[in-house]
Formats: C-alpha cells, sequence, structure tokens
C-alpha cells in the first residue's frame, strides 16, 4: 500500500480485520481455479464434474483407474482442439504455442498448480523453506529441492534478523523485508511480531515514506489490488479479479494520476502518467468504487481511507460516513485530535461541548484561526474559529495564548522552533509537546531538541520515532504516538462487534483504553505510551473497548455478545506460526 509521498491514492477493503502487520489476513490457497474449456492437454483434473471449474494437478499425481478412460478420450479431445488452433509451430517440444507467439499472434498464458513440488517453495502462503519435514519434504516431492537441514521457524527468524543487521541503509532493509513477504509470509510475519519495535520503523514510519518515494524505482511484485482512472465503468470487474472471496484485509491503490513533475518525467514511474483528476471525474470513480465494495464484500465491510488529500478527505468521510462503515485516521487522527479533546472536556466537566471547544485553538498557513478570518475558513476549521485578534505565526499564538498542550499534525517540518519550545517551558513546569508529523523530515521538532530546549522538562510524543535522550545524567524515553497503537485496536474492534458506523464515543474509547495501559514507569522515563513490544495485548484491549462501545451504542450487529470481548479479540489475531501439511 502507498504511504505518504505517493502520488495516488489507498485503501483498505476489510471483511474481518483491520489492516495491520499485527493482524495480517490468513494467506489464500495457491491453488486457483481453470476451466475445462481452458485446460493444456496434459492437465489432469481432480474430482467433480466435467461441467465444474475446478483444482488442477499435472500428470504425476495417481488418477483412479475407473476414471483413466474418461480422462483420456478428455484429454485427446482437448489436444484435437488445441491442436487446431496451435497447429504451425516451431518446435516439437512447443505445445501450446509459445514459440511462435508474437505482439500480434497471442497465445493461451497457461498457468496451473500443485501444491508439492517446486511450485511449493515458490508460494509464499505456503512456503517453509527448510522448515519442512523429513516427512513433509517426502509427501510434497521436496525431497532434493531442498539442502538437507531441517530448521525450525526461530531459527529461521534470528539468521534473518541477523542479515537485516547487517544493512546499514534503512530502505535496504525495507526491501529485504518486502523480498521475504514474497518469499515465505508467514516467517515475515513472526519476524515483524517478535521484533516490532525494532522492525516497525522499518515496514512503516518512517521508511515507508522513503519507499512511497521511490516506489517505481523498487518495485518487484504488486500486493493488493489497483484500481485507477483507466478502470472506470469496470471498478466491479477489478474486484472480482482477486482470487479469494473470503478475505480479511485488501489493500488497495486508487490512482488518479499525479502533479508532481519529478514522477511525470521519471521514467521509471508505474502509476498512471497524467495530471490528477478532480471535480466529478474523480468523485465518479471514488462513487463507483465505494458502491462495488459493498456489492462484492457487503454492508458491513469496514473501509480504511488512507493517504487522501485534505480537502478530499473531509468531503469523503462526510459524504460516506452515514451510508458506509469508513474511518479515516489522517483525519480522524490529525483535525480529529481537537474535536475529541472537546468531547472529553466536555464529558468529564459536563459542560457544552461550544465552550469545550474555547479551550482549543488551531494555526493553519495563514495563523491563527479566529473568526476574523470565519469567512475564508474551510467548513471543517469553522468551529474552531474563536474570539482573538489576528496572529501570524505560532511563536506569537504560543506567547499571547499560553497553551498547556502543543500538538503538530501539519506535516510541516521544524516548526516548533528552539524559541517556541523556550516560551511553552517559560510558563510550563510541565510543557506538553506532541511533534506528530511524519516521516521524521516533517516532524515538528526532534526529541533531543524538545529536551534540550525546555531543560528536560517536556512530556515529549512524536509520529516517528525517536532514540532515547540523555540529559544532565537522566534519560527521557520519547514516546511514539503513532496511530498504529490505536487503529490496528481499533479497527479489529469495530469488525468483531460486527458494527455497522463508526460512532466518535468508539474513538473515545480507544484512546482511553490505550492510556488506561500506561504506567507510572512509563511516566517516570518520560514516555506516555506503554512499550511498543506489547502491542498485541495493548491492540487486544483496546478492540474490547471499542466492541463494547458499539454494543452500548446498539451499533453492534454480532450477537450474542461475546462474554469475554478481549479473549475473543485475541482469538481472532493471526498467529504465524507454522502449519504442518498432510
Amino acid at each position: 500500500m502507498l504511504r505518504p509521498g505517493a502520488p495516488v491514492t489507498s485503501t483498505c477493503a476489510t471483511t474481518r480485520l483491520p489492516p495491520s502487520p499485527f493482524y495480517t489476513p490468513r494467506p489464500p490457497p495457491s491453488h486457483y481455479l481453470l476451466p475445462h474449456a481452458l485446460l493444456p492437454p496434459d492437465a489432469i483434473p481432480i474430482g467433480g464434474d466435467a461441467r465444474t471449474p475446478r483444482t488442477h494437478a499435472t500428470r504425476h499425481q495417481p488418477i483412479p483407474a475407473a476414471s483413466r478412460s474418461r480422462r483420456l478420450l478428455r484429454r485427446a479431445h482437448l489436444a484435437a482442439m488445441l491442436s487446431a488452433r496451435t497447429a504451425a509451430t516451431t518446435s516439437p517440444l512447443d505445445k501450446y504455442g509459445e514459440d511462435r507467439a508474437t505482439e500480434e499472434v497471442p497465445v493461451t498464458p497457461w498457468a496451473f498448480s500443485v501444491a508439492s513440488g517446486y511450485t511449493l517453495l515458490r508460494d509464499p502462503h505456503h512456503n517453509k523453506g527448510l522448515a519442512f519435514t523429513e516427512k513433509e519434504r517426502d509427501a510434497h516431492y521436496l525431497r532434493g529441492l531442498l539442502p538437507p537441514a531441517v530448521v525450525s521457524q526461530d531459527l529461521q527468524v534470528k539468521k534473518i534478523m541477523h542479515n537485516l543487521r547487517q544493512y546499514s541503509v534503512p530502505l535496504q532493509r525495507y526491501m529485504a523485508m518486502m523480498d521475504l513477504q514474497e518469499r515465505n509470509e508467514r516467517l515475515f510475519y513472526k519476524l515483524l511480531i517478535d521484533n516490532v519495535e525494532e522492525l516497525l520503523p522499518v515496514v512503516y514510519t518512517p521508511t515507508v515514506g522513503e519507499a512511497c518515494q521511490k516506489y517505481g524505482s523498487i518495485f518487484r511484485q504488486p500486493q493488493g489490488l489497483y484500481v485507477s482512472l483507466r478502470d472506470k465503468g469496470k471498478v466491479l470487474d477489478v474486484l472480482r479479479n482477486w482470487p479469494e472471496r473470503n478475505i480479511q484485509c485488501l489493500p488497495i491503490t486508487i490512482d488518479v494520476g499525479t502533479n508532481n513533475e519529478q514522477l511525470l518525467n521519471d521514467e521509471f514511474y508505474i502509476g498512471l502518467r497524467q495530471r490528477r483528476a478532480t471535480g466529478k471525474e474523480y468523485h465518479e470513480l471514488m462513487e463507483e468504487f465505494m458502491s462495488a465494495v459493498k456489492q462484492i464484500y457487503g454492508e458491513k465491510v469496514l473501509i480504511q481511507f488512507e493517504d487522501f488529500a485534505n480537502h478530499n478527505a473531509f468531503d469523503l468521510l462526510a459524504k460516506y460516513s452515514k451510508s458506509h462503515l469508513v474511518f479515516n485516521d489522517d483525519i480522524q487522527a490529525g483535525t480529529g485530535i481537537a474535536e475529541l479533546i472537546a468531547l472529553e472536556i466536555s464529558k468529564q466537566t459536563k459542560a457544552p461541548l461550544e465552550e469545550c471547544r474555547k479551550k482549543v485553538w488551531l494555526l493553519d498557513s495563514k495563523g491563527l484561526i479566529v473568526n476574523s478570518r470565519k469567512d475564508s475558513l474551510q467548513s471543517f476549521k469553522k468551529p474552531w474559529a474563536h474570539d482573538h485578534e489576528p496572529v501570524a505565526t505560532l511563536l506569537d499564538a504560543v506567547q499571547s495564548i499560553k497553551p498547556t498542550v502543543l500538538i503538530g499534525t501539519s506535516g510541516v517540518g521544524r516548526t516548533f522552533t528552539k524559541e517556541v519550545v523556550e516560551a511553552m517551558a517559560s510558563f510550563n513546569e510541565r510543557p506538553i509537546i506532541f511533534s506528530l508529523s511524519n516521516p521524521t523530515s516533517h516532524s515538528e521538532c526532534t526529541a533531543e531538541e524538545a529536551y534540550n530546549w525546555s531543560q528536560g522538562r517536556a512530556v515529549f510524543a512524536s509520529g516517528s520515532p525517536f532514540d532515547p535522550v540523555e540529559y544532565n545524567g537522566k534519560i527521557h524515553v520519547p514516546g511514539q504516538a503513532n496511530n498504529a497503537y490505536i487503529f490496528p485496536g481499533f479497527g479489529l474492534g469495530v469488525v468483531i462487534s460486527g458494527a455497522v458506523r463508526v460512532h466518535e464515543d468508539m474513538l473515545l474509547a480507544a484512546s482511553e483504553a490505550l492510556a488506561d495501559q500506561s504506567t507510572q514507569e512509563n511516566f517516570e522515563k518520560g514516555s506516555i505510551f506503554p512499550p511498543f513490544t506489547d502491542i498485541r495485548k495493548i491492540s487486544a484491549r483496546i478492540a474490547a473497548k471499542v466492541a463494547a462501545k458499539a454494543y452500548e451504542l446498539g451499533l453492534a450487529t454480532r450477537l450474542p455478545q461475546p462474554r469475554d470481548l478481549e479473549k475473543y479479540a485475541e482469538s481472532c489475531m493471526y498467529t504465524p506460526v507454522y502449519r504442518s501439511y498432510r
């Protein structure tokens, strides 16, 4: 899935589990179906009747004697049909006409699979590499295709971590991880889960931002589905092309073009090489997509909008939140932070929401959002326009308003300057500074800057990971206020409850569940979040709280309600240990 910096937009359609490396879809089967009319002459059908598509195996599979005559007759008939189509081949071994194929003279791209032998080793969903047992090697024709050693999955993880640590460039680690995912999916997720603190910055923020910017250059294998303007009128067919119906998570990239001149002129660019679509053309494609997703996956398909431009993100969320099960972590964990803060203040103080909004001030590129600017403001900013004289800079706003908390989500790097942090520290004993923009180059300030400029008094959290900082002999561990803490568990809670809509109280429940897991030990180190090594336990508790709130609000449809929602959430999580094969 493309991330920030990419010229296209991505969406996740989830039917059971949320889009996250921690709750990965159980892999689809490697067998795909071929209609009989498309069988090559040496493919032998297994079971079923002649009118039904089915899985196929190659000739070395055993055939029941009673079926042999009928199948030989069918093969002869198919061979005759095929030979009539491809009579003039250039080689006696050219059974399917590949030797004479040109761009003008096409041939059928025969593809059929067997769950054994060489094909099994090339299937990332089922491949175990050297972890195949002696019994499995005999049963699945792997003898001689692997070195003789049989190793455990844990040893495989240890070896790959050793190799990954040899790379000094994060993007190289990212590419190595993606290569592993294409070879051995279960090992990839086992590696990630066991080493999440070290590897999450590689496969997610901040390295994924660079990977998106260089996506065309480093592209190896397609992942998920790709919908572009060229597919307009055929989006339903595109979704049907995904071979597995019972999916749990499906990343979908929506390409509407790009205005990035560097990409338009890049010979390696693999997206639509045209200007970004807007207006009617854009919204017609999105309307078709949203309709098709529900048609394929049902009313309760959970759709996460990811990395949509602000001017589209707010419109799409407003338009579809009443008719679809949708959320947008960039909005609901971006500008939505302000609304959630106001809601929580109102909940705790019983004060009207309008009054609580006045405790929260917003700035944009033109300065402080005030009433005198209301006529020119976008609709989502208007509730945050308060009575105050115009203020052009962040420093002037901080000095005038004297906030206790400073939260950055602008995506503009180095906006929390030394003067701004020192001003915050001048009237707060423990200034709270959240630099949430990603990637690291867009961070409003670094952890080291926040601690040094506040004389070690800042309570700091960031969107991108930062190393611990020593100040005056004390080690400060910066918290990572990344959506990876909240939204995997949030999505899981929505799915396990069968919620039909996302409510703001469910977002508050997720925030409260995370806060409840922070300890005094975390606070003493300067971190306001629990350690990320516990992310699966954290996410299960968040999922349970979100699901409970959905049941409380009457939005849940999965009945009866599980007695222990946390245990139920854990049972729905993907476990990447190897399976035994017959």
